[in-house]
């Protein structure tokens, strides 16, 4: 069984890191000045819902607009109207949902104020495909990248050029409007045009980049897809419709994870942040931070023990099985299989949205005797990784992490405790 007093010190410090990004407290010191004009709210993301009630609280009755959010995640508005469409593969929900919210900015004026709420997961919520695809072309190009293995920036840079909301287009639409877009970051150095694929951030990466990027990872698109791709460019940062346009990262896994540190050593524990953006394929992260924890562990290099190892950013996981799981509980199982048998530490891995892939796990437990456990129930821990089955592994063990819907989205949460 996992220590029970080490389960609870790390989930106190999942808890801190997402309160490290709470709407409420990362709204406050952001907040715009007030226009002469409307104030009309858009926002998409997991955490967008709770980030629209909070903006209502703090800006007061004279706001309207619309938010789309991960069926589940709402929150209740006065004025601000909050939509549900599903999460990773879009909908016919999220379709209505980008066209409300390019309806919502339409006839604007240069008095008026669009404040955009952005948050991880917005990509998916809002598909918009462009005249000569659908819908189903948009599923498919999502279930496409997300069984690459590519990472979010390449993900982000394709998504943009089949869509007629992302890359900037939602800004471009509520021009000459200002637009000041607010971001809770779930992407790896916090590029703002990444979070949510950029509805009102344009970025520089061209039709050739997202090509290149298609080619070197293998991704297997409809021929009339990457004709698309091909044909229609997304807007430029240098057009003049942004020119006036505000961008503020509000919230982030730098802010969380130092969150997250502070209150580990305030308990007596030595904390080291080894970076908020990893990237790479999930057992081969975990590889590494295997690595490191033994190392700390068997010759006190390069930290002495006690100590806590904290990392963020965002993992991937090319599909090879058909099990069930998510990229946290996927670092979990591998690390397991590399710290098999190493006594003196316990981890934790945790989507910090509440939700791990498509279960209800935001991720799990582990310690050095986890991958034994599951062999004495029978199970082969290298099997459950080869057919991608972390999820099954995880809760034959008991050991899924389940907060439910946190509200944020910051990415990924690994906690490794030294003892």
């Amino acid at each position: 069984m996992i220590d029970i007093a080490d389960r609870a010190f790390l989930t106190d410090l999942f808890d801190t890191a997402i309160l490290a990004a709470d709407a409420r407290a990362v709204l406050k010191d952001n907040l715009p000045d007030k226009p002469k004009g409307r104030t009309v709210v858009v926002g998409a993301g997991k955490g967008a819902a709770q980030l629209a009630a909070a903006f209502e609280e703090v800006w007061g009755d004279h706001v309207e607009g619309v938010v789309v959010t991960r069926y589940g995640y709402g929150a209740t508005c006065k004025h601000i109207r909050i939509l549900e469409a599903a999460h990773p593969v879009p909908d016919a929900a999220g379709l209505e949902a980008s066209r409300a919210l390019t309806e919502a900015v339409a006839g604007l004026s240069e008095d008026d104020l669009v404040v955009a709420l952005i948050t991880g997961g917005g990509s998916a919520l809002l598909p918009a495909p462009p005249d000569g695809l659908t819908l189903a072309d948009e599923q498919k190009l999502n279930e496409a990248l997300l069984a690459s293995g590519a990472p979010i920036s390449v993900m982000n840079a394709i998504r943009k050029h089949a869509s007629t909301i992302k890359g900037g287009r939602l800004a471009v639409a509520a021009h000459p409007a200002k637009v000041i877009t607010l971001i809770v970051s779930d992407v790896p150095g916090d590029a703002p045009s990444q979070v949510a694929s950029g509805p009102t951030v344009p970025d520089d990466a061209d039709q050739e980049h997202a090509l290149s990027a298609i080619a070197a990872w293998k991704i297997n698109l409809p021929a009339n897809i990457l004709e698309h791709i091909r044909a229609y460019p997304a807007p430029s940062p240098t057009d003049p419709v942004f020119a006036g346009n505000q961008v503020e990262v509000i919230a982030s896994a730098r802010l969380s994870l130092e969150a997250a540190a502070a209150r580990s050593e305030a308990q007596g524990v030595p904390a080291i942040i080894l970076s908020d953006a990893i990237e790479g394929e999930a057992r081969d992260v975990a590889r590494m931070h295997g690595a490191i924890t033994r190392e700390v562990l068997t010759r006190d290099r390069p930290f002495r023990a006690p100590c806590l190892l904290l990392s963020g950013g965002e993992t991937t996981v090319t599909l090879k099985g058909g099990g069930r799981g998510g990229r946290n509980t996927e670092f979990l199982l591998s690390l397991a299989f590399t710290c098999d048998g190493l006594s003196g530490f316990t981890a934790m891995a945790a989507d910090t949205d509440g939700i791990d892939g498509s279960e209800d796990n935001a991720g799990a437990f582990v310690d050095g005797q986890s991958a034994h456990r599951l062999r004495m129930l029978g199970r082969d821990p290298m099997a459950l990784l080869s057919n991608n089955d972390a999820w099954v592994a995880f809760d034959a063990l008991g050991d899924l992490f389940s907060p439910g819907p946190t509200g944020t989205n910051v990415n990924d949460f690994r906690a490794i405790l030294i003892r």
